[in-house]
This record gives C-alpha cells, structure tokens and sequence, in this order.
C-alpha cells in the first residue's frame, strides 16, 4: 500500500441521514476526599454540554488540546462512559435506556479502535482469537467454515497475510498491530467506529498508511467514523465535518474545507495559526495567535465563555459572564453547517473588534468547582 496521503475526492458522499445524535451530554468525574470516609468535593467536568450530530457514512473529526474533553466524549458514545446527563441516540435507539444484555447486543453496532495497539490487545491470544472473541460474543462463529472465511476477509481487507492468524501481537510491528485493532473492530460488521488517537503513536509513513486504509475500508463497507485527534493534518485529510473542542464543550463545528479555510472562533484561529505551512512565503506572512496562560482546571473552569481567560478578543462582562451557544453565525459566504460558540464571531470576522494584549493568569490545578449544585450543574454554568 502506498505511503503517500490520498486525496480527499474519491471519499464516499456521506448520506446526511443521522447515525448518531447527542444532545446536552456532560460527564462529570466525583473528585473525592477523605481518610476513612470519602466525601465528594467538586467534579472534574470533562465533557460538560455537547451538541452534535454524526450522519451516516461520514467521518466526523474531533480535535483540541490535551484534556479538552474529546476521548471522554468517544467513550461516552459507546455508553464506556456512563453520562452524567444528556441522551445519545444511536441509530433511532436512546442508549441510555439500554441496560445488560440489550447494551451488549447494541455494541456489536458501535466498535473502538484505541490509541495504543499494542496495550488493547492481549499478549497471550493469536491474532486468530482476538478476531473469534467478539464474533463469538455476538454468536457469528456457530458456521465454523464461514467463521474462518470472515477471518481470512478481514485480513485481506487490513493488508496482512493469512499467516498472521497463528501470530501473537508481540510479533508484528506498530503499524501491522494497528491494522489488528481495526480487524479486531470490524470483526463483528459495526455501523460506527469510534477510532480515538489511531495514528498518534505510530511513524509518519505507517501513519499514512492506516489512514488510507480507514478511507479504503469506509468505502467498502459502509461505515461511520468518530476519529478523535489532536494531529490538525491528519483530521483535515480524513474528515468530512469537525468539531473543535475546549474545557468539555464544543466551541465550533464547520465542514472540513470551510474550517481550514476560515476558522472563526479565537481558539480555532490560534490552532490553525500554529500548523506549519510548507511554503516559506506565506508562512513569514501568515498571522500567529500565542495564547496567554495556562489551560485552566476543568476541575474549576473559567463562569462564562470557558475561552475568556486566554481569548486576545475577549470583551468585558458578557465573555466573563455569560456562555455562548454553538449557534450559526450571519457572515457573508458562512454556511448553515458552520456553528461557532463566540459572542462577537461577527465583529472578530468583519475586523471591528482588534485582538488585544492578553494577561497570563496562574492557575490551581488543585482547585476544584463547589459541588453546591452537584453534579450536572456546575457553577459556570447555572445560567444556562
């Protein structure tokens, strides 16, 4: 297969039916304290009031910093991470009101690929029955020879060879284990594949790769991606919408072209800003945003706009005060599928607001939000 990144124009149309649907989601983490007794004393907010939609056959991509809140959010989808608050709905289905042996059979639709290929596969199983295990959960291996012809398909379909069946996952390289995770996921013929980090810890070149090979795959079988990411190149190849995400929300949702092609919201901007381009010209020319300060706690997040601490547009009360919604702005050639969280998108775009110098404040990573409202209010957001 060849190391070289397709092009984008023989991805498959998505079919704008909704596969998934999250509405209001929030997971939040208890932080506890207590020798002998444990007492609950804030909540860490790692996703905290989601809004998105993933359309069938498409490849949805998440990106921002470490500890924005993406990973939580892929895991809440699958139901790995119970919701705090908010619904999910999976093909017509609410997952939250699946519980035992329906959510199980539920999750033969929806599979993972993991970050490390390595770690998420067990040493001591071949290769043969990491595939046979969930098949045999979902009761897809009672046709023995049908089995074993599903198993030679899905190797062929990854580019390994059917020897690799015999084979234990110590014995194949980064790449060649990644391509087991992803056989290991359509093993039982899913609908949506979340895929979480699935290139971050591999070579360029075998990055490639397996990117190419999720687009081949998406194409021959028909399916739906979740690809989390914090490699902006890597998600623009791949995706068709993206949502950019920061302190547990999303901030702003546009096809990919139109994204990199004119990011809206200030935090959006300063990542872009911060992706190298190979043309020297235009790269001595191109604005830099260096954001002030640290990322601060989510244990702790900033009342209102959650960007507002480190925001160089950031206006005085209502970014202090008041949280944006993720709404469609009125700007001249904006699509009705580019959604920003930004009280003043507008002004910043039309240039009558200039960014400013911005304070670097320090931050308590050991601060945590007052649990007075619990769990599925949090101070910064009781306004709401």
């Amino acid at each position: 297969m060849s190391t070289a990144l397709d092009t984008t124009a023989d991805r498959p149309a998505a079919t704008g039916d909704a596969l998934v649907e999250v509405r209001g989601l929030k997971v939040h983490f208890p932080i506890k304290r207590g020798v002998i007794f444990d007492k609950t004393v804030g909540y860490v907010y790692a996703v905290d009031g989601v809004d998105l939609q993933i359309n069938s056959g498409e490849t949805y991509g998440l990106v921002g910093e470490s500890g924005c809140g993406k990973s939580t959010l892929g895991r809440a989808l699958l139901q790995l991470e119970q919701p705090t608050e908010g619904t999910v709905v999976f093909d017509g289905t609410d997952l939250s009101t699946l519980k035992g042996e329906a959510l199980r059979r539920k999750r033969k639709d929806m599979q993972m690929v993991f970050q490390d290929p390595l770690s998420s596969l067990d040493p001591r199983q071949t290769v043969e029955a990491l595939l046979l295990e969930g098949m045999q959960a979902h009761g897809l291996t009672k046709d023995k020879a049908a089995a074993g012809a599903r198993l030679r398909e899905l190797l062929t379909a990854v580019g390994l060879p059917v020897a690799a069946l015999k084979k234990y996952p110590h014995e194949f390289s980064g790449g060649q284990r990644q391509r087991i995770g992803i056989a290991r996921a359509l093993s039982v013929d899913p609908k949506l594949i979340v895929a979480d980090e699935p290139v971050s810890a591999l070579d360029v070149s075998v990055q490639a790769q397996v990117i190419n090979l999720l687009e081949s795959l998406q194409e021959q079988f028909g399916l739906t991606y979740l690809v989390v990411a914090h490699d902006l190149a890597v998600v623009r190849h791949i995706s068709d919408r993206i949502g950019v995400m920061y302190l547990g929300a999303l901030v702003e949702e546009a096809d990919a072209d139109d994204l990199y092609a004119e990011p809206l919201h200030p935090y959006t901007r300063a990542l872009m800003s911060a992706v190298p381009v190979p043309d020297p010209v235009v790269e001595d020319k191109r604005e830099r945003i260096i954001l002030a300060g640290d990322l601060p706690s989510p244990a702790n997040p900033p009342s209102g706009c959650r960007f507002h601490t480190r925001c160089p547009w950031r206006q005085p009360t209502r970014c202090d005060d008041e949280r944006p919604e993720l709404r469609v702005i009125d700007i001249p050639g904006a699509t009705a599928t580019h959604r920003v969280a930004c009280h003043f998108a507008e002004q910043i775009r039309s240039g009558e607001l200039q960014p400013h110098e911005v304070e670097a404040t320090a931050t308590d990573p050991n601060a945590v939000e007052s649990d007075e409202h619990g769990p599925s209010a949090p101070a910064s957001a009781v306004e709401i």
